[in-house]
C-alpha cells in the first residue's frame, strides 16, 4: 500500500505530506481547489513524463516522493530484488521525482537514480490509475482486446504469439527481398559465401597465429639455434677440458677447506649450488636439442600459412588481427539475406513460420473467447449492481491480419436497458450510462490484478443519487481488499469512505495554495454537507451527512 505522499513546490503546492491508510480514501472539495493536482503529482512520481510548467512559481525544482509498504506486493519485491535496488528492509520502497524549471528531471528508487522506464515498470507491479476521461480510452478497440488480455491473464500465451509472428514476419522479408532483386542479391550471395570461405579457411585466431609465427622463427633460425645449444653443452660437458668439471672439482675443494676454516661454507655453497644449476642446464639444452629439428617441410608448412594470413588480410585491407571480426560481419550480411538459402528454401520455411504462428495464434483465439465469456458475465453483474438491471455486455470478435496480438480484434457490445439492443460501446449516448459501464469494466479489471493500491479521478462523474451511493458501497467494498483512493465530487461516494480528506485553495498576499487536510467526526459530516447542500448547509443537510456516514459504517 501507498503509505505517504510528499510534494514539494509542485504547481499550487508549497508542501504537503499526506500519511494514507488502507481502505478506501476519499479526496473531496471545491471544485478548482487541486484536486486533480494530487493524483498529477502521483502520475509524475510514478514515471509519467512532465515538463518545467509544473514548478510552482518562485521555486527552481519540484519534488514528489512516495513510500510504499510492500508486504501485499510480492511482485514488486522480486521486481526491486532482480534489479538491485531493494532497501535493507524488503517490506519498504521510497520512489523521488524531482522536476527541475528547465524540464529535466531525475528519478529515484530506494535512493539509486533509476530511469522513466524502471519506474513505470516498478509502478505497474503497485498501483493502477483510472482517469476522470478513462473511457475515453476504453472505446478503442486495440484497448478494449489488451484490457480482455489482462483480464484473461494468458501472458504466455501473448509472448508465444509475439515471438512466432516475429520470426514469420523475418522470414517474410528475406522472402521479399529476394524476389525483388534476385539477381543481385544471388551475386552478393555467392560474393559473400566466396569471402567466408576464403577467411574461414585460415581457421585464424590472434592466439593461434602468434603461436604459428613463434615457432616460424624457432624453424627458420634452427640451424644456428642447434649450433649455439651444442656449443654450450660442448663446454659445458664434453669438451677436452669441460667447465662442470672445473667447476664441481672447485667445490669440492672448496668443501673440504670449509671443514678447517667454517667462514668458506657460504662461497662452497654458492659454487656447489652453481654446479648444479649447470648441470641442470646440460640436460635442458639436450632435451631442447631432441625437440628442436631442422624440418624443411614443416617449415615451409608455416611460412605458407603465414603468407596465407598476410593475403588475407591484404586482399580485404586489414589488419591480421580483424579476420574474425570481418568473418563474422560477412556471415550476418550472409543471415540478413537468408543465410545462402535458395528463394525455394526459403518460400519452405516462411511457410513452416506461417503455419507454427497460426497455432500459436489459435490457442490465444481460443483463451480470448473463454475469457470473453466469463469477462462478460462479471461486468453485466456489476452493471446490475450500479443500478442498469437490464444492462449486459457481450464481446463480439472480428477476424485481422497476421499480427504480433494475434489474428482477431474484439469489440465490447452493451445495452443499456431491458429491450434496448447491443451496440459498441462507442455508439453509447448517455454519458452517465457510459461512466457507469466504464466504471463497471474499471472495477471489474483492477480486482483482477495483483496490483494492490487503485486510484479513480473522478470516474463517478455523470452519475448520482441512487447509483452514486451504489458506487460508493462498491469502492468500500474493493477497499477490503486494495487500498482505495478516489477523487469525488459526489457525497454519497465519500460517505462511504473509510477516510476522508478535504482539498481546499486559500490565498496570502497574492499567492494562491493548494493544502489537504484529513476530516474525522464533525469536520467530516461538515464536509458531506456542503457536497448535499452546496453554499447552504443547514442542519437538515448535517443530519443527513451524519446519517450517510453512519449507514456506511453499519
Amino acid at each position: 500500500m501507498l503509505r505517504t505522499l510528499s510534494i514539494r513546490d509542485f504547481i499550487l503546492i508549497d508542501a504537503l505530506d499526506l500519511d494514507l491508510e488502507a481502505g478506501f480514501s476519499a479526496l473531496t472539495g471545491e471544485t478548482g481547489a487541486g484536486k486533480s493536482i494530487l493524483i498529477d503529482a502521483l502520475t509524475l512520481a510514478l514515471g509519467a513524463r512532465a515538463d518545467g510548467n509544473v514548478v510552482r512559481a518562485g521555486a527552481q525544482r519540484a519534488e514528489i516522493g512516495l513510500e510504499w509498504d510492500l508486504r501485499g506486493a510480492p511482485g514488486a519485491r522480486a521486481w526491486l530484488a532482480e534489479n538491485d535496488l531493494a532497501d535493507e528492509d524488503a517490506n519498504v520502497c521510497l520512489f523521488r521525482r524531482v522536476l527541475e524549471t528547465g524540464g529535466r528531471s531525475k528519478s529515484f528508487i530506494n535512493g539509486t537514480a533509476v530511469t522513466l522506464s524502471q519506474m513505470r515498470d516498478l509502478a505497474e507491479r503497485l498501483i493502477d490509475i483510472h482517469g476522470q476521461h478513462a473511457h475515453q480510452t476504453l472505446l478503442k478497440r486495440e484497448a478494449q482486446l489488451a484490457l480482455l488480455d489482462d483480464f484473461a491473464g494468458h501472458e504466455d500465451l501473448l509472448a508465444a504469439t509475439a515471438r512466432a509472428h516475429r520470426d514469420w514476419a523475418e522470414l517474410a522479408r528475406m522472402r521479399s527481398a529476394r524476389e525483388v532483386n534476385e539477381a543481385a542479391i544471388a551475386r552478393e550471395f555467392e560474393d559473400l559465401s566466396w569471402q567466408i570461405n576464403e577467411l574461414a579457411k585460415l581457421y585464424f585466431s590472434p592466439e593461434r597465429f602468434a603461436e604459428t609465427e613463434a615457432e616460424q622463427r624457432r624453424l627458420a633460425n634452427a640451424a644456428s639455434l642447434i649450433a649455439s645449444a651444442e656449443g654450450a653443452i660442448e663446454a659445458l660437458s664434453e669438451g677436452e677440458r669441460p667447465a662442470l668439471d672445473s667447476i664441481e672439482s672447485i667445490a669440492r675443494d672448496l668443501g673440504n677447506s670449509a671443514e678447517t676454516d667454517p667462514e668458506l661454507k657460504d662461497a662452497a655453497a654458492l659454487v656447489q649450488s652453481a654446479a648444479v644449476e649447470l648441470t641442470e642446464a646440460v640436460s635442458s639444452l639436450r632435451h631442447y636439442l631432441r625437440r628442436l629439428d631442422a624440418d624443411p617441410a614443416r617449415l615451409a608448412e608455416l611460412d605458407r600459412r603465414i603468407a596465407d594470413v598476410h593475403e588475407a588480410a591484404r586482399k580485404f585491407r586489414i589488419e591480421p588481427a580483424r579476420i574474425p571480426e570481418v568473418l563474422q560481419q560477412k556471415r550476418d550480411r550472409l543471415a540478413s539475406l537468408g543465410g545462402g538459402r535458395s528463394l525455394e528454401a526459403l518460400i519452405e520455411q516462411e511457410r513452416a513460420a506461417f503455419a507454427a504462428y497460426g497455432v500459436a495464434a489459435a490457442a490465444l483465439g481460443k483463451s480470448r473467447h473463454a475469457a470473453a465469456k466469463r469477462f462478460a458475465a462479471e461486468v453485466t453483474r456489476s452493471l446490475h449492481e450500479l443500478a442498469m438491471g437490464g444492462g449486459r455486455l457481450s464481446v463480439e470478435f472480428a477476424p485481422r491480419e497476421a499480427s504480433a496480438v494475434g489474428l482477431e480484434s474484439c469489440e465490447f457490445m452493451v445495452c443499456a436497458h431491458e429491450g434496448q439492443p447491443v451496440g459498441p460501446l462507442a455508439k453509447i449516448a448517455s454519458g452517465g450510462e457510459l461512466s457507469r459501464i466504464s466504471l463497471a469494466i474499471q472495477m471489474m479489471a483492477s480486482t483482477r490484478g495483483g496490483v494492490p493500491v487503485m486510484v479513480f479521478d473522478e470516474v463517478d462523474a455523470g452519475i448520482g443519487g441512487r447509483v452514486a451511493e451504489i458506487v460508493g458501497r462498491l469502492l468500500r467494498r474493493l477497499g477490503q481488499k486494495h487500498q482505495v483512493l478516489a477523487v469525488t465530487h459526489l457525497a454519497q461516494v465519500a460517505a462511504c469512505a473509510h477516510a476522508q480528506f478535504e482539498v481546499s485553495k486559500s490565498e496570502t498576499a497574492g499567492r494562491v495554495q493548494t493544502a489537504v487536510t484529513p476530516l474525522n467526526g464533525k469536520a467530516r459530516i461538515e464536509e458531506i454537507a456542503r457536497m448535499l447542500g452546496g453554499l447552504s448547509i443547514t442542519a437538515a443537510t448535517r443530519k443527513a451527512a451524519a446519517e450517510m456516514i453512519e449507514r456506511a459504517e453499519g
